[in-house]
């Protein structure tokens, strides 16, 4: 008897999520950013959203929750039910960095968190101060070496994926740049333009404007391959292997979504990835397409957390 009542429970409990799975979405979608609006993610997960509202017939909103270094939105979806209702637009720092870069977490950078698919992936440029004696990454490297520590490179900020990517091309060039972490990316730019540090490490559109004008110079970019329209090699051709970086982004849901919901996301996220005006959208912000299924996803990260975990342990930084 016991058996009987705990089996029909069991199919009761698989119709009805079979049937919550089926109607999905019923209400509003909560697309939640750890930035601060207008930033590369901020504009990213927007395109993304409007597209979705249109495909699932349903308004999927983008909610901002900067702070923490991102740990206030990733709290708030690992926490929220697993309905597919609130959802986590994150990127490479959310959970490859800040699972190294946090000694302790309020969840489970793996655990919590049901991938759903990745958008997009941008690379950061590596550019000058026209005063920096340096025409190419090779002249750059040997100026590091023969001046250690003469050099130095605004960041976003500590723990940021351009701080992670200056320890990786120093590792990766044998260099002792000083890394510097502003608050923010258009702080450190500005540094530059000012004359008051050499480098910086940014997203192409924060570069692009000073770059035509001749105002800083690119030496190489982070990608594994040359971005079209940008006439500048990448780290690896530019003589510096193994340092590439990407400021990839995805979506993420509370940890047990259930199968029928995530493959409704995901199908339809993969759509948009693919419609021309979210392509227009990132090329405008000089990222590239980069979909996938909620499993490659997932191995993805998992893959990025190993990776980059070790660079931030190499490079001894840690949240304060």
């Amino acid at each position: 008897m016991t058996r009987t009542i705990l089996l029909c429970a069991l199919l009761a409990a698989c119709a009805g999520t079979s049937a919550f799975a089926q109607d999905y979405p019923t209400r509003t979608i909560r697309l939640i950013a750890g930035f601060a609006p207008g930033g590369i993610t901020d504009v990213l997960a927007r395109a993304i959203a409007v597209r979705m509202s249109e495909g699932l017939g349903q308004q999927v909103v983008v909610e901002n929750r900067p702070g923490a270094g991102t740990l206030i939105a990733c709290e708030l979806v690992a926490r929220s039910p697993a309905d597919g209702y609130t959802l986590l637009f994150q990127d490479v720092t959310t959970h490859a960095i800040n699972a190294t870069f946090y000694k302790r977490l309020p969840y489970d950078t793996e655990k919590d968190f049901t991938a759903i698919g990745l958008v997009a992936a941008s690379p950061l440029l590596l550019a000058v101060h026209p005063s920096v004696p340096a025409r190419s990454l090779k002249e750059l490297v040997a100026l590091a070496k023969a001046k250690p520590g003469a050099l130095t490179l605004g960041t976003g900020g500590v723990g940021t994926t351009a701080h992670v990517g200056g320890a990786m091309i120093n590792s990766a060039a044998g260099t002792s740049i000083e890394l510097i972490g502003y608050k923010g990316s258009a702080p450190a730019v500005q540094a530059v333009l000012a004359g008051d540090i050499g480098l910086t490490l940014s997203t192409t559109p924060a570069l692009l404007a000073h770059l035509k004008t001749g105002r800083m110079r690119a030496l190489a970019i982070t990608a594994r391959e040359r971005v079209a329209g940008l006439d500048v090699p990448t780290l690896a051709e530019a003589g510096v292997a193994g340092a590439d970086i990407m400021i990839y982004s995805g979506v993420l849901g509370p940890a047990g979504l259930p199968a029928p919901v995530v493959n409704r996301l995901s199908t339809e996220l993969a759509r948009v990835v693919a419609s021309q005006p979210v392509r227009d959208t990132m090329a405008d912000l000089g990222a590239q397409p980069n979909p996938s299924t909620p499993t490659q996803f997932a191995t993805h990260l998992r893959n990025e957390i190993a990776r980059l975990g070790a660079i931030v342990r190499a490079s001894g930084a840690q949240a304060q």
